[in-house]
């Protein structure tokens, strides 16, 4: 059986999988809990200094699908609003009781290097084994100076984490705001100041819908509202692309990263490791679902690794990385074209629709004397382009199949439709 424990950054603990900093981690309570159910490690949800944070009521709201499934998360929850004191408390006794479980705490105070120094002796005295800078809160917080207020300002980012390895020997983890250009500068600038590593991503500024009656936004305090953090299945491929993009940059490669952001089952967590993820931090699917999930996820993962012949997380970690490259690099020769398998096809017409309204007019609708209708593709017009295929409400009837265009690799640097190509001296 795959060995599933993982040593992300010195940190020990039996399985990927680690609750993020936020209500399900915001007490011993919930903790052990989750250490019952399986999870391998918590970051137990953000401290700050006293007096604690205060929080209104109600606080979530959700982006709907069909059915009332729950695509996206979003809340306007603070840090803790539980005291200093009682928190370390009980992150000392939870520690002691499940040693080898990882339990990371995460810290959220005022630009000041004297708080930083102050509170980080006392988190250390809890047998923690590491802290999360908390640069990422998108409400609330960034208001009084804090969250992503830090975490959008690279040189706030690489200044405070400095502090934080000179006052404590932790491993230092900073978890990084969404909410910015370009999330290489301040992943850039905890390297620089000494970041064991990063965590990411944190929630996403959002507004999920109103109430049209009221003319007020979701979740509603009284009369009036804001925007909140977006979290859940939806914010997965923004996720995604941000820690590949960290992954391959020359400036933090090496640099060990926890993928957070939509995390729901086994194959989430595999493609954030495939991506350069050393474990993962799961909130929303566990605030939906309850912490037994955890079961599933591990199960899951293992057997997907031992099919695969990975013997533990390193073998597959970052796998993905070195096929993820900027759009110029691809190849411009390589073709795929859709292929409708007619036994499959349930005729409902979504591919043509689809192609003839707003694609490439590709796919041909046919219906003869019965009036019976068959979909077919008119190859010399289908340039590849997927929309078929995931506009197809039966997965595997339309396929894209490679084409032997007998060119060889050529990307856009090469390529002589390009004004601006790259051309070789003689």
């Amino acid at each position: 059986m795959a060995d599933l424990s993982v040593s992300f950054c010195g940190i020990k603990s039996p399985n990927p999988f680690w609750l993020a900093s936020a209500p399900p981690t915001d007490k011993a309570y919930n903790v052990v809990r989750a250490f019952e159910a399986g999870w391998g490690g918590v970051v137990w949800k953000t401290l700050g200094e006293d007096p604690a944070a205060v929080n209104v009521s109600s606080r979530y709201s959700a982006h709907y699908g069909k059915n009332r499934e729950v695509l996206g998360f979003n809340n306007i929850e603070l840090i803790t609003d539980r005291s200093l004191e009682i928190n370390l408390r009980e992150i000392t006794e939870v520690k002691k009781a499940w040693p080898d479980r990882a339990i990371v705490v995460s810290l959220m105070l005022p630009c000041e290097e004297k708080l930083w120094a102050d509170i980080l002796p006392l988190v250390e005295a809890t047998g923690a084994d590491g802290i999360e800078l908390n640069f990422g809160c998108p409400h609330g917080m960034p208001e009084r100076g804090m969250g992503a207020a830090v975490g959008q300002v690279p040189e706030y980012v690489e200044m405070v984490t400095r502090w934080c390895k000179t006052h404590t020997k932790l491993p230092v983890i900073v978890k990084l705001t969404p909410n910015i250009t370009d999330v290489r500068a301040p992943a850039r600038a905890a390297h620089n100041g000494g970041a064991d590593a990063v965590s990411l991503i944190n929630t996403i500024n959002s507004i999920t819908h109103l109430d049209l009656d009221r003319m007020v936004a979701f979740p509603a305090v009284g009369n009036a509202s804001t925007h909140g953090g977006y979290c859940g299945s939806a914010v997965k491929p923004i996720a995604l692309n941000m820690v590949a993009e960290i992954a391959r940059d020359p400036q933090t490669k090496g640099l060990p990263i926890s993928g957070i952001g939509g995390i729901g089952n086994w194959q989430d967590a595999a493609e954030f490791i495939a991506l350069g993820a050393g474990c993962v931090q799961v909130c929303t699917a566990a605030m939906l679902h309850g912490f037994r999930i955890v079961e599933e996820m591990k199960d899951g993962l293992s057997r997907w690794m031992d099919e695969k012949g990975y013997k533990n997380i390193g073998e597959f970690m970052g796998k993905a990385v070195p096929n993820t490259t900027d759009w110029k690099y691809l190849d411009m020769n390589y073709q795929v074209i859709a292929q409708i398998n007619q036994d499959d096809c349930i005729k409902c017409g979504r591919c043509y629709v689809a192609c003839e309204d707003t694609s490439h007019q590709s796919i041909a609708q046919l219906i003869d004397a019965a009036g019976v209708r068959t979909y077919e593709v008119i190859k010399e017009e289908c340039v590849g382009c997927n929309l078929c295929e995931i506009t197809c409400p039966v997965q595997g009837c339309i396929t894209m199949v490679p084409q032997d265009t007998g060119k060889p690799y050529m990307n856009w640097t090469q390529d002589p439709r390009n004004p601006r190509r790259e051309v070789k001296a003689a």
